[in-house]
C-alpha cells in the first residue's frame, strides 16, 4: 500500500507539473482575436480591389492613347502619300516646262539663225516693200463705206455662247468708222432691231451707238441661221447709186441646203455696176461656236465658212474667221 501511495502521489505531482507547464507555455502568447483578423483581411482585399480598378483604368487610358497614336500615324501616312503624289505632279510639270523651254529655246535659236541667213533676194524684197499710205483698209477690211448695215444671226447658239463677243466686235467695227451717214441693225431674217427705223437709217451719234449696244444686249428675235434673207432685204431696201454701203454679217452656221443657190441669189441682187464693182460690199465675221460640238454636228459651221468666204470674195469684202467665241 505504501508503494502504491507513493506511485499515486508521483502521478498526481506529474499531472500538476504538466498543468503548470501548460499554463506557463500558454501565457507567453497573446490571445488571437479571429474577428479582427477577418476584418483586416477584408480591408486589405478591398484595397487590392481598388488598386486593381485603378490599374484597369490606367490600362484603358493607355489603350486609348495607343489607338489615338495609331490613328494619328495612319493620318500622317495618308498625308505623306498625298504629299508624295503632289511632289510627283510638280516634278512632272517641272520636267514638262523644262522640255518646253528647251524646245522654245531651240526654235528661237533656229529662227534667229534663219534671220541671219536671209538670202540677198529676201533682203532686196524687204528693202523694196513700202506701205501704201493711201490704203484705206484696217486689218484687210476696206473702210471706204459711208453706211454700215449689221446682219446678225440671233439663233440660240449665238445668243447662248457668243453674244458677249458679238457686242464687242460690233463696238470695234463702229470704232473703225468715226463718222457714218447712217447705221442699220437687222437679224439674218431681215427683221429690224429698232421698229421706229424700219426701212430707214439710224442717225450716227454717240448716243445712238450706245443705244444700239444696249438694245442688242437683250434683243430676242427668231432666226433660221441663214443670212440670205437679211442680205437680200438690206440690198433691196437701202441701196442707192450715191451710197457706199458695207454689210457686216455675224454668224456661226448656215442651215440652208445649198451654198451655191445663196451665192447665185446674192450675185443676181448685188449685181456689178458699170465700173465692175458690186452695189454693196459684204463682209462677214464667223464665230466658231459649232466647232466645239461633236464632229457630226459641225457641218453647218463648215457650210457657213464656205458660204461667207465665197460671198465676201465675190462682193468686195473680207471674211474674218475667229479662233474663239469667248471673250
Amino acid at each position: 500500500m505504501e508503494g502504491a501511495g507513493l506511485a499515486f502521489l508521483d502521478v498526481i505531482s506529474c499531472g500538476f507539473g504538466a498543468i503548470i507547464l501548460l499554463l506557463v507555455l500558454t501565457s507567453v502568447f497573446d490571445p488571437v482575436i479571429l474577428d479582427d483578423t477577418i476584418e483586416n483581411l477584408e480591408a486589405y482585399l478591398a484595397a487590392l480591389q481598388d488598386d486593381l480598378f485603378e490599374l484597369r483604368g490606367e490600362t484603358r487610358q493607355l489603350n486609348r492613347d495607343m489607338i489615338s497614336k495609331e490613328d494619328l500615324q495612319k493620318e500622317d501616312i495618308t498625308r505623306l502619300a498625298q504629299l508624295q503624289v503632289k511632289l510627283d505632279a510638280l516634278k512632272s510639270e517641272f520636267d514638262y516646262t523644262s522640255d518646253k523651254t528647251l524646245i522654245n529655246n531651240t526654235i528661237s535659236g533656229r529662227l534667229a539663225k534663219a534671220r541671219q541667213t536671209l538670202t540677198e533676194d529676201m533682203k532686196r524684197l524687204l528693202a523694196e516693200f513700202q506701205k501704201n499710205v493711201d490704203d484705206d483698209t484696217i486689218g484687210g477690211i476696206p473702210i471706204d463705206s459711208e453706211y454700215v448695215i449689221f446682219i446678225i444671226d440671233t439663233s440660240g447658239s449665238m445668243k447662248q455662247y457668243a453674244w458677249p463677243l458679238v457686242l464687242q466686235k460690233i463696238q470695234e467695227t463702229l470704232e473703225v468708222y468715226p463718222k457714218l451717214k447712217g447705221i442699220q441693225v437687222m437679224n439674218d431674217m431681215g427683221n429690224f432691231m429698232f421698229s421706229q427705223y424700219t426701212n430707214d437709217w439710224i442717225p450716227d451719234t454717240q448716243a445712238r451707238r450706245r443705244a444700239i449696244i444696249d438694245r442688242l444686249e437683250h434683243w430676242e428675235t427668231f432666226s433660221n441661221s441663214s443670212p440670205v434673207e437679211g442680205i437680200t432685204k438690206a440690198i433691196s431696201t437701202f441701196y442707192r447709186p450715191d451710197r457706199k454701203i458695207s454689210l457686216y454679217v455675224f454668224g456661226d452656221e448656215f442651215s440652208g441646203r445649198s451654198v451655191q443657190r445663196v451665192v447665185n441669189t446674192v450675185d443676181r441682187i448685188n449685181r456689178r455696176g458699170k465700173d465692175g464693182k458690186r452695189l454693196v460690199r459684204i463682209h462677214a465675221i464667223g464665230f466658231p461656236v459649232i466647232f466645239d460640238q461633236p464632229a457630226r454636228f459641225q457641218a453647218t459651221g463648215i457650210k457657213f465658212a464656205i458660204l461667207m468666204r465665197e460671198l465676201c470674195a465675190r462682193n468686195g469684202g473680207t471674211f474674218v474667221a475667229l479662233n474663239d467665241y469667248r471673250i
